[in-house]
């Protein structure tokens, strides 16, 4: 297996990512990108003052973290969300939601070989299979 040879800027930013896990958590936590922190390491340099503050937390969040279990942490990350939602941004994504769930049940239904009934329209009723009976003499 071949392997690509990486720009010499690449191979340092490596090497300062491995003197520094602080940023492989930053990563992680979603709270920064690689390609961010590459272009931040690239044009600040390894002694800016940023690389010091990247992967401190505050002590109180650092003892919620720690007293929390993931059922109380999946649970305030869910409540925090919900604070942040905009009414009308919320309302818009159901509305897209409802609509693709109806074109999902179209979709099954046209395989299925019935047609849905549209809003407000009930499903008329089925007559025999056959409306003209033809027997045999």
């Amino acid at each position: 297996m071949t392997q690509k040879k990486l720009h010499p800027s690449v191979l340092k930013f490596k090497e300062f990512v491995k003197n520094n896990p602080k940023l492989i958590q930053e990563v992680r936590k979603g709270k920064a990108t690689w390609q961010e922190l590459y272009e931040d390491w690239y044009l600040l340099g390894e002694e800016d003052k940023r690389w010091e503050s990247v992967g401190t937390t505050s002590s109180s969040e650092e003892s919620k973290a720690e007293t929390s279990g993931t059922k109380g942490d999946f649970l305030s990350n869910i409540l925090g969300m919900a604070k942040k939602m905009d009414p009308n941004q919320m309302q818009a994504h159901l509305a897209n939601i409802s609509q693709a769930l109806g074109a999902i049940q179209g979709l099954i239904s046209q395989f299925q070989g019935t047609t849905p009934p549209g809003p407000g329209q009930v499903n008329p009723p089925e007559g025999p299979k056959h409306p003209f009976s033809f027997r045999q003499d």
